[in-house]
Parts: C-alpha cells; sequence; structure tokens
C-alpha cells in the first residue's frame, strides 16, 4: 500500500513536487489549449450534476437512510473527476497555491486557470441543468429536495452576518476536506487505487452529509432549480461569492499554502 520512504523532516515533499508536476500541465492547457481546458472544466460540471442530482433522489426515495447513501453515492464525483482528468475548480485551487508560493505561476496565470475552470464548471453544469428542466427524471420528490436545499442554502444570506459566517465556515471546511483528499492521493505514500477511491468517497461524504458548501455543486444546484422554478439571482450569486471565498481559503490557504510552507526544507538546508 506505500511506497517508497519519506523524507522523516518534511514528509510531504512528493506532495509538493506531483502537485507543481499537475500545475504546469494545467497552466499549458489553460494557455494553450484554451478550448480543450474547458472542455475538462465542463466534464467536472456534467459530473457534479449528475451525481448531486442524484444524491437528492436517493434522499426523495429513502427518507432519513437516504442521506446517508446519497452522499456515498455522491461521493464518486470526485473519483469521476480525477480518473477522467477532469477539471475541477476546487482542487485547482490548492494546486495554483502551492505553485503560488513555489513562484512556479503569476498571479496573472493562476488567475486565467482559475476562471477558466469555474466558467467550464459553470458551462458543463448548466448543459445538466436544461437536459433535467426538459425531462422528468427529478420530477416528484427530487425536485423538491432539491427546492428545500436551494432555499436553505440562501437563508444564509437573509440571516445577516451570523449566516454569512455559517456559511463561510462551511465553505472553508468543504474544500478543507476535499484538498485533504488530494493530498493523500498526489502524496506518494498510496499506491492503491481502492485507497485512492475510499479516501475520495470519504471527502465529499463529509462535506455532503454535513451539509458543507461547495461553489461549484451550489451553482449547478441553483442552475437546476433555477431553470424549473426560479431563483432569487441576487442570493445565489451572494452565496456562490461567500462559497468561493471560503472554499479558496479552505483549500488554497489550508491546504495549499499550508503544506507548501511546512515542506519548504530551503531555509534549513542553508542552515
Amino acid at each position: 500500500m506505500t511506497t517508497t520512504a519519506a523524507d522523516p523532516l518534511f514528509p510531504g515533499k512528493q506532495f509538493i513536487t506531483t502537485t507543481l508536476e499537475v500545475l504546469e500541465a494545467k497552466t499549458t492547457m489553460s494557455g494553450a489549449l484554451t478550448r480543450r481546458y474547458l472542455q475538462r472544466a465542463a466534464m467536472a460540471g456534467i459530473i457534479i450534476g449528475l451525481l448531486y442530482a442524484t444524491n437528492y433522489a436517493i434522499i426523495a426515495a429513502l427518507g432519513t437512510p437516504g442521506r446517508l447513501i446519497g452522499a456515498v453515492v455522491f461521493g464518486w464525483a470526485l473519483i469521476f473527476i480525477y480518473y477522467s482528468r477532469s477539471e475541477l475548480l476546487t482542487s485547482n485551487m490548492m494546486i495554483v497555491c502551492v505553485g503560488a508560493y513555489h513562484r512556479r505561476t503569476s498571479l496573472g496565470r493562476a488567475l486565467r486557470l482559475l476562471s477558466l475552470c469555474l466558467v467550464g464548471n459553470l458551462l458543463g453544469g448548466l448543459l445538466v441543468a436544461v437536459f433535467l428542466r426538459f425531462s422528468t427524471i427529478i420530477d416528484g420528490g427530487a425536485i423538491t429536495e432539491m427546492s428545500a436545499a436551494v432555499d436553505h442554502k440562501l437563508a444564509y444570506l437573509a440571516d445577516g452576518p451570523g449566516g454569512w459566517l455559517d456559511l463561510l465556515i462551511r465553505a472553508v471546511l468543504c474544500n478543507f476536506c476535499i484538498n485533504l483528499a488530494m493530498l493523500l492521493v498526489y502524496n506518494g505514500l498510496i499506491d492503491s487505487d481502492l485507497v485512492k477511491c475510499l479516501v475520495m468517497i470519504t471527502a465529499v461524504f463529509i462535506f455532503a452529509f454535513l451539509g458543507l458548501e461547495h461553489s461549484v455543486a451550489n451553482s449547478v444546484l441553483f442552475g437546476i432549480v433555477g431553470l424549473r422554478e426560479g431563483l432569487d439571482l441576487g442570493a445565489a450569486l451572494g452565496n456562490i461569492g461567500i462559497a468561493l471565498t471560503g472554499n479558496f481559503l479552505g483549500g488554497g490557504a489550508l491546504i495549499g499554502f499550508y503544506y507548501a510552507w511546512v515542506n519548504d526544507d530551503s531555509s534549513w538546508r542553508r542552515n
């Protein structure tokens, strides 16, 4: 299950090396191969949309036990994204932060990568929303559960500063979980695909079961419900804005910047 032994003083060096290699490929794609990069990002949005809708359909069908089963099923979204080499905004937040710390990307290139990824994720999610709007796939209990979830998410904005802080904390913890999983996948200590899958399922399970806030998943959910029943666009944009901020703090700062710093041996080696 494990590969070569890690440096006992800086055990995350392999994670940093792998992440910087991944960043280089993503930067090239988002620059010279923009259309293909957008397509990869759109695929992630499609995967999120289909699996998130499935989560709510399971909840509608099974009631309380459905929250547990739906969260497990939704956990497969991250696996599908990872193994299809699709592009998800929230995991890219961690990657660009590692690159920024090591000066392997500029602010402009990082913003371009993240912006294109967000656009692609939203386009993929919108495609799913359109398909569901003109079909009966989520008729009945599923759309009822999704509408209730939207109402709950938008209520954070109506609750004032306390609600905004609640939303922000949920977004921080959400992307902390997602990128903690990617840290374990990239760190070179796990060579079993089964264990990698279990790690990713567990991370997304925590986010879904606890009701944490994921900016891309929320955007897709708002699109699905909005096309069928209408939506308070201002509140939805407010939710996404706070969720994006929290996701960046949780995945970019608490995982990306932190692990880049804690595994930086340059000053210690000079001493």
